[in-house]
C-alpha cells in the first residue's frame, strides 16, 4: 500500500470509531434552498434528527442564529449532556458566494477552516434541513440535521425531508432522534 492509502485507511478507522457516517466517493452537490433569506432563518431551531458525529453528544439540542453584522450570522449551539450540564459553543456563518446565500460556511474556532453548512430546504416557520459534507479523497463524511421551530415535527414533513436526504445518498437509517421532551429538557433553562 502507498502512503495515501495507509493514511486514508487510518483516517477512515478513526472517523468510523467516532460514529461518523462515512460514504464512498466524493461529496454530493445537492440543490440548496432557492432565494434563501438569512433574516427569516434567524432565531432558535430545535434539533429533531441528525447524523451521528463526534461534536454533538447531548440531548435537547438547539441552534440559535442571530445577525452579528451585515452578512455574518452568529451561531449558538446548546445541548444537555448526560451528566446534567449544559454545553454551548458560539461561532459564525457567512455565505462564501452572495449569489448562493444558502451555502454558508460556519466556523467555531479561530484559525480553523470553516465547515460547509448548506440549507437544503426550509419554510422558515416550521422546518429546516441542513447538510454538510467533508471530502477525504476516496470517501466522504456526511453530516445532516433536521430542525424545527418547535420540539417536534410532523411525520409527513419528516418523510419529505428523509426523501430529500435519500435522493443525495445520505443514509437516513443512520439518523438519530434527539430527545426534546419538555420535562427532560427543562434543565436547559436553569
Amino acid at each position: 500500500m502507498n502512503a495515501v492509502q495507509v493514511i486514508s485507511i487510518a483516517l477512515l478507522s478513526v472517523l468510523a470509531a467516532n460514529a461518523q457516517v462515512i460514504m464512498p466517493g466524493r461529496c454530493p452537490k445537492p440543490a440548496v434552498q432557492e432565494n434563501f433569506d438569512a433574516a427569516r432563518y434567524l432565531g432558535t431551531w430545535y434539533d429533531i434528527q441528525r447524523l451521528p458525529h463526534t461534536f454533538q453528544k447531548g440531548e435537547c439540542c438547539t441552534a440559535t442564529y442571530s445577525l452579528k453584522s451585515p452578512g455574518v450570522v452568529g451561531v449558538l449551539n446548546r445541548e444537555l449532556l448526560a451528566d446534567g450540564t449544559v454545553s454551548s459553543i458560539s461561532g459564525s456563518a457567512t455565505a462564501k458566494d452572495p449569489s448562493e446565500p444558502a451555502k454558508l460556511a460556519v466556523s467555531f474556532f479561530e484559525n480553523a477552516p470553516p465547515a460547509p453548512y448548506w440549507v437544503l430546504s426550509t419554510d422558515y416557520d416550521s422546518y429546516a434541513l441542513v447538510y454538510s459534507c467533508t471530502d477525504f479523497g476516496i470517501f466522504h463524511a456526511d453530516f445532516a440535521w433536521i430542525m424545527s421551530r418547535n420540539p417536534a415535527l410532523a411525520d409527513d414533513t419528516m418523510e419529505e425531508l428523509h426523501s430529500t436526504l435519500s435522493s443525495i445518498g445520505v443514509s437516513v437509517d443512520k439518523l438519530i432522534t434527539t430527545n426534546q421532551d419538555a420535562a427532560y429538557c427543562s434543565a436547559m433553562d436553569q
